[in-house]
């Protein structure tokens, strides 16, 4: 009777591991769940479909609520607990977040200061960084530069002193608002545009109308591919007024003490995912009008990252 209850009982452990081994590995990950946010602009859109689809590869299991809103509206999300982790961008966190006077231009030095304060302050985690720095940049028409003579903000800055009416400058209301954004900037290079030539509008409607004719001069994302397809040229920032802007996925301390194992997965994203490769993904999406997850899985497929 002992005997046929052990065999019984090597026959039910057998079944059970063999069972085990059948099911699917998110069973096994069930409680390895990640609730991922991003801004709502093309850029973090991607960014936030890239973070889940690798976490995906990694046995998670993901939430999407990508494009939130605006970056006060994406940090409330992460701090109240909503998300748990987006990508934000080093120079955003210093100035905005962090709210310090004093701007850092060098990528390595501005991503060690916000990590550890943000850590210290707010108990929030800054994994990897990213390569590519995605800084604000004011833009033109190529032949209205030329035309103009600008090719630097000095250069604008002389202009609009000159010819106080002949500039449309075109913002989106969080640039126009930013402690790094428009007010600072014109008193950093000593020029202002009329307010009844200031339009403010999406930044989708900014690349439009500046390439339709309708501004002079529009703000405008550094790794924005729309840059390149429409053909505009970037304004040098002679006097180096904008911060660096590389973005990071960060974390409340819970979550990146939860799973230790986020600083690899993302460390392996921050190999890849240069300014080329940012600026290529952005322009497939505004520029070709591809689907954003699509797009991701693609660059991720082609990355060797999943």
């Amino acid at each position: 009777m002992r005997k046929m209850m052990k065999k019984m009982a090597g026959i039910v452990c057998f079944s059970f591991v063999a069972a085990m081994m059948l099911l699917p590995v998110s069973a096994f990950s069930a409680d390895k769940k990640m609730v991922v946010g991003s801004k709502n602009f093309t850029e973090q859109r991607i960014l936030g479909t890239i973070m889940m689809k690798l976490l995906e590869k990694n046995g998670f299991e993901t939430e999407d609520k990508n494009g939130l809103g605006g970056t006060l509206v994406a940090r409330k999300a992460l701090e109240n607990g909503q998300i748990d982790v987006y990508m934000e961008y080093t120079g955003t966190a210093l100035l905005t977040m962090l709210k310090e006077k004093q701007v850092i231009t060098d990528p390595q030095e501005c991503y060690d200061f916000v990590k550890k304060a943000d850590l210290e302050k707010n108990g929030l985690v800054w994994l990897p960084k990213m390569p590519f720095n995605n800084t604000y940049c004011l833009m033109m028409r190529k032949d209205d530069a030329e035309k103009k003579g600008i090719k630097s903000l000095s250069d604008l800055s002389k202009y609009v002193e000159a010819h106080p009416d002949d500039i449309a400058f075109g913002t989106n209301e969080e640039f126009y608002a930013r402690p790094d954004g428009y007010k600072p900037l014109q008193k950093k290079y000593g020029f202002k545009f009329k307010r009844s030539n200031i339009k403010k509008m999406t930044p989708g409607l900014l690349y439009k109308a500046l390439n339709e004719g309708q501004l002079n001069v529009a703000m405008g994302f550094a790794t924005d591919g729309r840059i390149k397809g429409f053909g505009f040229v970037v304004l040098e920032d002679d006097q180096n007024y904008f911060p660096v802007y590389n973005p990071a996925p960060v974390v409340r301390k819970e979550i990146a003490e939860k799973y230790p194992e986020l600083e690899k997965i993302f460390l392996t994203l921050a190999e890849k995912l240069d300014t080329a490769a940012m600026t290529e993904l952005n322009y497939k999406v505004d520029g070709e009008h591809q689907d954003v997850k699509k797009v991701a899985e693609e660059w991720l497929k082609g990355a060797g990252l999943i």
